[in-house]
């Protein structure tokens, strides 16, 4: 299960996850900063990777497209990149059944 980090979680995710979530990137690293959601949600269809982000556009652009990709929303308002590190690692086992899942569109953690 690969992820794609939007622009509002920090750039260092990927790598403070990988033995987690190997093979996730951010859109920094693949060419996408300050990109439009379309061309984010486009890059994450075509790569086979989950959004993971804390803008609610894009739970709105999973309910109205559906997946893929999968969306999962964070929802911890203001905080560190280790409150967030700390909630993907401890949520990984839902994490990986939810992106196995044939129905879920989203997931909403925090």
């Amino acid at each position: 299960m690969r992820l794609l980090f939007d622009e509002n979680l920090s750039a260092g995710l990927p790598r403070k996850l990988a033995d987690c979530y190997p093979g996730s990137v951010h859109v920094r690293d693949v060419g996408l900063r300050s990109a439009q959601d379309g061309d984010v949600w486009a890059y994450a269809v075509s790569n086979g990777l989950a959004i993971v982000s804390k803008d609610a556009d894009f739970r709105q652009r999973s309910y109205v497209c559906g997946f893929p990709p999968k969306v999962i929303w964070i929802r911890l308002g203001n905080c560190s990149t280790r409150a967030i590190e700390d909630l993907l690692r401890s949520r990984s086992t839902q994490i990986a059944a939810f992106c196995a899942d044939e129905v879920q569109s989203f997931l909403a953690l925090g």
